[in-house]
Protein backbone atom coordinates (compact mmCIF):
# COMPACT_ATOMS: atom_id res chain seq x y z
CA UNK A 1 0.00 0.00 0.00
CA UNK A 2 1.67 3.46 -1.18
CA UNK A 3 -0.84 5.42 0.19
CA UNK A 4 -3.33 5.08 2.28
CA UNK A 5 -6.51 6.45 2.71
CA UNK A 6 -7.52 7.26 6.34
CA UNK A 7 -11.03 8.70 7.42
CA UNK A 8 -11.18 11.00 10.56
CA UNK A 9 -14.63 10.29 12.11
CA UNK A 10 -16.40 13.43 11.29
CA UNK A 11 -19.56 13.14 13.72
CA UNK A 12 -18.02 16.08 16.30
CA UNK A 13 -14.57 17.40 17.14
CA UNK A 14 -11.48 18.42 15.76
CA UNK A 15 -11.61 17.07 11.98
CA UNK A 16 -10.29 19.54 10.03
CA UNK A 17 -7.04 20.06 11.76
CA UNK A 18 -6.65 15.74 11.25
CA UNK A 19 -7.44 15.80 7.94
CA UNK A 20 -4.55 18.38 7.28
CA UNK A 21 -2.08 16.36 9.45
CA UNK A 22 -3.11 13.33 7.79
CA UNK A 23 -2.22 14.90 4.08
CA UNK A 24 0.75 16.33 5.53
CA UNK A 25 2.19 12.64 6.99
CA UNK A 26 1.41 11.18 3.08
CA UNK A 27 -2.07 10.18 3.30
CA UNK A 28 -5.13 10.25 1.02
CA UNK A 29 -7.86 11.77 4.43
CA UNK A 30 -11.53 11.59 3.72
CA UNK A 31 -13.87 12.42 6.69
CA UNK A 32 -16.53 9.78 7.66
CA UNK A 33 -19.81 10.12 9.14
CA UNK A 34 -21.75 7.07 7.69
CA UNK A 35 -21.06 3.57 7.60
CA UNK A 36 -20.62 2.87 3.97
CA UNK A 37 -17.99 5.99 4.10
CA UNK A 38 -16.06 3.72 6.57
CA UNK A 39 -16.17 0.64 4.43
CA UNK A 40 -13.46 2.08 2.01
CA UNK A 41 -11.28 3.43 4.43
CA UNK A 42 -7.77 1.85 5.28
CA UNK A 43 -7.94 3.55 8.83
CA UNK A 44 -9.60 5.95 11.20
CA UNK A 45 -8.53 8.99 13.27
CA UNK A 46 -11.32 9.23 16.00
CA UNK A 47 -10.81 13.26 17.40
CA UNK A 48 -10.94 14.90 20.17
CA UNK A 49 -14.16 16.49 21.08
CA UNK A 50 -16.55 15.40 23.69
CA UNK A 51 -17.11 11.74 24.45
CA UNK A 52 -20.40 11.32 25.55
CA UNK A 53 -21.15 13.52 22.75
CA UNK A 54 -19.50 11.47 20.28
CA UNK A 55 -21.04 8.30 21.86
CA UNK A 56 -24.63 9.83 21.33
CA UNK A 57 -24.28 10.77 17.67
CA UNK A 58 -22.25 7.49 16.77
CA UNK A 59 -25.31 5.88 17.58
CA UNK A 60 -27.83 7.92 16.22
CA UNK A 61 -25.84 8.13 12.53
CA UNK A 62 -26.14 3.97 13.19
CA UNK A 63 -21.80 3.89 13.16
CA UNK A 64 -21.38 2.31 16.80
CA UNK A 65 -21.68 -1.17 15.42
CA UNK A 66 -20.13 -0.77 12.24
CA UNK A 67 -17.02 0.71 14.24
CA UNK A 68 -17.12 -1.97 16.64
CA UNK A 69 -17.15 -4.49 14.57
CA UNK A 70 -14.12 -2.99 12.43
CA UNK A 71 -12.51 -2.34 15.13
CA UNK A 72 -12.21 -5.57 16.39
CA UNK A 73 -11.52 -6.95 12.83
CA UNK A 74 -8.30 -4.99 13.17
CA UNK A 75 -8.98 -1.71 11.56
CA UNK A 76 -5.98 0.42 12.37
CA UNK A 77 -7.48 3.31 14.63
CA UNK A 78 -5.82 6.39 16.49
CA UNK A 79 -7.43 8.44 19.13
CA UNK A 80 -7.01 11.43 20.49
CA UNK A 81 -7.91 12.74 23.55
CA UNK A 82 -12.06 11.82 23.48
CA UNK A 83 -10.99 9.63 20.95
CA UNK A 84 -8.68 7.80 23.42
CA UNK A 85 -11.72 7.53 25.81
CA UNK A 86 -13.74 5.99 22.90
CA UNK A 87 -11.01 3.39 22.45
CA UNK A 88 -11.19 2.55 25.72
CA UNK A 89 -12.79 -0.99 26.80
CA UNK A 90 -13.69 0.92 30.17
CA UNK A 91 -14.46 4.04 31.35
CA UNK A 92 -13.66 4.65 34.83
CA UNK A 93 -16.34 7.88 35.56
CA UNK A 94 -18.59 7.74 32.39
CA UNK A 95 -21.82 9.75 31.76
CA UNK A 96 -24.93 8.18 31.91
CA UNK A 97 -25.31 6.29 28.68
CA UNK A 98 -21.65 6.92 27.56
CA UNK A 99 -20.62 3.93 25.65
CA UNK A 100 -17.20 3.46 23.49
CA UNK A 101 -16.13 1.54 20.69
CA UNK A 102 -13.22 -0.74 22.61
CA UNK A 103 -10.26 -1.70 20.96
CA UNK A 104 -7.52 -1.15 23.59
CA UNK A 105 -7.71 -2.94 27.25
CA UNK A 106 -7.40 -0.20 28.93
CA UNK A 107 -9.64 1.55 31.96
CA UNK A 108 -9.45 5.43 31.48
CA UNK A 109 -10.08 8.94 33.71
CA UNK A 110 -12.01 11.63 31.64
CA UNK A 111 -10.72 15.14 32.21
CA UNK A 112 -8.10 13.90 34.37
CA UNK A 113 -6.03 16.83 34.02
CA UNK A 114 -8.48 19.17 35.30
CA UNK A 115 -11.22 21.46 33.68
CA UNK A 116 -11.03 23.51 30.27
CA UNK A 117 -8.73 26.78 32.05
CA UNK A 118 -6.43 24.13 33.06
CA UNK A 119 -5.05 22.59 29.74
CA UNK A 120 -1.37 22.99 29.36
CA UNK A 121 1.24 21.93 26.45
CA UNK A 122 3.82 19.76 27.66
CA UNK A 123 6.94 17.77 25.89
CA UNK A 124 6.46 14.50 25.87
CA UNK A 125 8.74 11.86 25.02
CA UNK A 126 6.83 9.16 22.71
CA UNK A 127 8.08 5.28 21.79
CA UNK A 128 8.37 5.06 18.42
CA UNK A 129 8.50 9.02 17.63
CA UNK A 130 12.37 10.03 16.43
CA UNK A 131 13.97 13.48 16.97
CA UNK A 132 12.51 14.54 20.24
CA UNK A 133 9.88 15.24 22.26
CA UNK A 134 6.57 16.08 20.49
CA UNK A 135 4.74 19.27 21.68
CA UNK A 136 1.42 17.72 23.14
CA UNK A 137 -1.54 19.91 23.81
CA UNK A 138 -3.78 18.61 26.90
CA UNK A 139 -7.52 20.24 26.70
CA UNK A 140 -9.97 18.62 29.59
CA UNK A 141 -7.80 15.29 28.70
CA UNK A 142 -8.16 11.92 29.78
CA UNK A 143 -5.15 9.69 30.95
CA UNK A 144 -5.12 6.24 31.23
CA UNK A 145 -5.57 4.55 35.11
CA UNK A 146 -4.43 1.08 33.51
CA UNK A 147 -3.92 -1.08 30.72
CA UNK A 148 -3.72 -5.03 29.84
CA UNK A 149 -0.83 -6.88 29.41
CA UNK A 150 -1.54 -6.47 25.35
CA UNK A 151 -0.93 -3.10 25.44
CA UNK A 152 2.42 -1.30 25.08
CA UNK A 153 2.71 2.20 27.02
CA UNK A 154 3.86 4.68 24.62
CA UNK A 155 4.21 7.85 26.91
CA UNK A 156 3.91 9.14 30.54
CA UNK A 157 3.42 12.91 31.71
CA UNK A 158 3.68 13.33 35.33
CA UNK A 159 3.39 9.85 36.80
CA UNK A 160 0.10 9.34 34.43
CA UNK A 161 0.24 7.26 31.23
CA UNK A 162 -0.69 9.77 27.81
CA UNK A 163 0.02 7.20 25.19
CA UNK A 164 -0.46 3.81 24.08
CA UNK A 165 -0.99 0.76 21.53
CA UNK A 166 -2.38 -2.22 21.26
CA UNK A 167 -1.96 -4.16 17.84
CA UNK A 168 -3.26 -1.67 15.10
CA UNK A 169 -4.86 0.48 18.03
CA UNK A 170 -2.98 3.76 18.94
CA UNK A 171 -4.11 6.60 21.27
CA UNK A 172 -2.88 9.85 22.80
CA UNK A 173 -4.29 12.01 25.86
CA UNK A 174 -3.11 15.21 24.06
CA UNK A 175 -3.90 16.90 20.30
CA UNK A 176 -1.06 16.59 18.11
CA UNK A 177 -3.36 17.89 15.46
CA UNK A 178 -2.73 21.43 16.69
CA UNK A 179 0.75 22.00 16.67
CA UNK A 180 2.01 21.66 13.44
CA UNK A 181 4.10 18.38 13.63
CA UNK A 182 2.80 15.88 12.27
CA UNK A 183 5.39 12.89 13.53
CA UNK A 184 1.99 11.25 15.53
CA UNK A 185 0.48 11.12 12.44
CA UNK A 186 3.17 9.88 10.59
CA UNK A 187 3.17 6.63 13.22
CA UNK A 188 -0.30 6.05 12.37
CA UNK A 189 -0.10 6.36 8.76
CA UNK A 190 3.42 4.10 8.87
CA UNK A 191 0.94 1.78 11.11
CA UNK A 192 -1.88 1.48 8.55
CA UNK A 193 0.57 0.96 5.75
CA UNK A 194 2.14 -1.79 7.75
CA UNK A 195 -1.29 -3.11 8.40
CA UNK A 196 -2.58 -2.96 4.81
Amino acid sequence: MTTPVIGVLALQGDVREHLIALAAADAVARPVRRPDELAEVDGLVIPGGESTTMSKLAVLFDMMQPLRERIAAGLPVYGTCAGLIMLADKILDPRSGQETFGGIDMIVRRNAFGRQNESFEAAVEVNGVTEGPVEGVFIRAPWVESVGAQVEVLAEHDGHIVAVRQGNALATSFHPELTGDHRMHGLFVDMVRAAG
